[in-house]
């Protein structure tokens, strides 16, 4: 019978948002105790780190499939054999990232997919790193007038300016990106929701992918977003985050927000990302 003591650590880091988890090996099967640690740090922190994890594509998918069915993303090529793992790759011939601003990914999506498990399969000697913001500071940091104005509004959000047929990503990243076609939804969300397993409420908009609020032109809304932006990525907000190989970050796309820095020019960069599948906002 298992105990119910789990031996996972838990160390807060520097920043505004994520916590480390160490003392634990991905690669095999997590006792109950362990996954239960883990998803209870996910939940109350939106992010967390791992370090040193050597996890072979199968292993990977395991360790997401415990949480929730995969999202296999329509824009983003895969891994050679592994169509559930995205690859996040940039060359050294390549000067643009993908990424490469802040974001949070698939709020373009009806029902946005619940969190992303990055793996780093290939970093630079230096650069490379992600920057992360918490979406709750940025909700609870907000003046009471402010909140009670955006818990009435919702925002739209779209993919097509980055990942359709007009964006510039279409022919910037060739091969890295895809299936432009695919890019003609939008959706719906609160611009405040209230996260679904924390209970906590989280400022849902982003620079990358919403365009205006809902019954707003895209000029009438251009000023409150652009200070919802800039209030959100405060350096009290952020935590910026070092890989290395077999690094992980896993972030919960409802409470975060990341950024994924383009200063390593001239070398190789290589990430598989898994996405997981969320629920509706609300």
């Amino acid at each position: 019978m298992e105990g119910n003591m789990s031996a996972v650590e838990i160390k807060p880091i520097s920043g505004g948002v994520g916590v480390e988890i160490s003392n634990v090996d991905l690669s095999k099967e997590l006792s109950n105790s362990d996954f239960s640690t883990i998803r209870d740090a996910f939940i109350e922190h939106g992010l967390i780190f791992f370090h040193d994890q050597n996890l072979t594509p199968e292993q990977h998918i395991e360790f997401a499939e415990r949480w929730a069915p995969i999202n296999i993303n329509r824009f983003f090529a895969k891994v050679p054999g592994y169509e559930k793992i995205a690859e996040v790759r940039k060359e050294p011939d390549q000067t643009s990232n993908i990424g490469g601003g802040w974001h949070t990914d698939h709020s373009y999506d009806q029902i946005p997919a619940m969190g992303s498990i990055l793996l780093a399969r290939e970093t630079p000697p230096i650069g490379g790193d992600t920057l992360f913001a918490c979406m709750y500071k940025a909700y609870e940091s907000l003046s009471p007038g402010l909140k009670k104005t955006l818990e009435a509004m919702n925002a739209v959000h779209s993919s097509r300016h980055v990942f359709g047929e007009q964006s510039a990503y279409k022919d910037e990243f060739g091969e890295r990106l895809g299936n432009a076609s695919a890019a003609t939804q939008d959706a719906i969300h609160p611009v405040i929701i209230t996260h679904p397993e924390s209970g906590r409420k989280a400022l849902y908009v982003n620079p990358g992918f919403t365009i205006h609020f809902e019954g707003w032109t895209a000029a009438e809304s251009k000023p409150l977003l652009d200070y919802l932006y800039k209030h959100a990525a405060t350096l009290e907000n952020t935590t910026r985050f070092q890989w290395r190989e077999g690094s992980i970050a896993f972030w919960d796309n409802r409470a975060t927000w990341h950024y994924a820095l383009n200063d390593y020019h001239g070398e190789r960069r290589v990430m598989h990302r898994i996405t997981l599948d969320g629920g509706p906002l609300n």
